[in-house]
């Protein structure tokens, strides 16, 4: 199957052979279930340190003739901290443990018990990327992805572009980008941040940006702009090809798809 590359003016500089990577079949199960292994879970924990700032370690004794005793004061034996004492009298409030004010909790969570990743065999971790790489040439993938390309038409996928449109300025590389998308699929290429309308805006969530298009470019290719987010074809993972799912609008510059080819040949 042949496909186009376009050059710095978005328009079509010739025509390469697509390696068969782009028209494997795709296996919807095994990406879901890559997705699902990939994500993190943030660790939370409270301090060590909390609620053990004192020095009220230990039982209180309960004897006759010992410092500290509370022998004969008709009070329980729970660690106390020290306020003011006056020879064996003492001014001491509870501490330390679950119980009293200020202690540490009793089974707080636990960092460890966060860090647990579910194992991927490497078999199934190549064929859930080759299978992402395929659906982002395949136009039903994409206009299912996004709502707003619904009932929209789209030929030539995926978009290949000459390593040259990387060295453009910005304002440059938008106008080519948008030459080469259209301008139903270039308002879904570009990133925008927006004010988040809810009560989530007070709780550390107070933007929302949608991912946009994805540039995947060669080993020795550069983006000099930042208006999209970019991949190295050695390092581009799943999760950034099927973020969000399957059929993620992605740019390939001609030496990426040389690369991809050389990565998976014979597989």
């Amino acid at each position: 199957m042949k496909t186009e590359v376009y050059d710095i003016h978005g328009k079509k500089a010739k025509e390469i052979e697509l390696p068969k990577i782009f028209s494997e079949k795709i296996r919807e199960d095994i990406v879901a279930k890559v997705l699902e292994a990939k994500k993190i879970k943030q660790p939370y924990s409270p301090s060590p340190m909390a609620g053990n700032q004192y020095s009220a370690s230990g039982k209180i004794s309960h004897r006759r003739h010992v410092w500290k005793t509370s022998y004969g004061k008709g009070i329980s034996r729970v660690p106390r901290k020290i306020m003011t004492h006056r020879g064996e009298q003492f001014n001491w409030e509870g501490a330390t443990i679950p119980g009293t004010k200020g202690g540490r909790r009793a089974h707080p969570p636990k960092v460890l018990h966060m860090l647990t990743r579910l194992k991927i065999n490497k078999k199934e971790m190549e064929t859930a990327l080759i299978s992402a790489l395929s659906a982002t040439a395949n136009a039903k993938f994409v206009v299912g992805k996004y709502a707003r390309l619904k009932d929209e038409k789209i030929k030539a996928l995926p978009f290949i572009i000459d390593g040259k449109v990387l060295g453009l300025k910005t304002k440059e590389m938008i106008k080519t980008v948008k030459e080469i998308l259209g301008l139903k699929l270039f308002e879904v290429a570009i990133r925008k941040k927006s004010i988040r309308s809810g009560i989530g805006k007070l709780r550390g969530r107070k933007y929302k940006e949608n991912a946009g298009l994805l540039l995947v470019t060669g080993k020795k290719e550069n983006v000099k702009s930042k208006i999209f987010e970019a991949a190295n074809s050695e390092n581009v993972g799943i999760t950034q090809i099927a973020k969000g799912g399957l059929g993620r609008l992605v740019v390939y510059t001609e030496s990426a798809i040389t690369e991809l080819n050389e990565k998976f040949k014979g597989k």
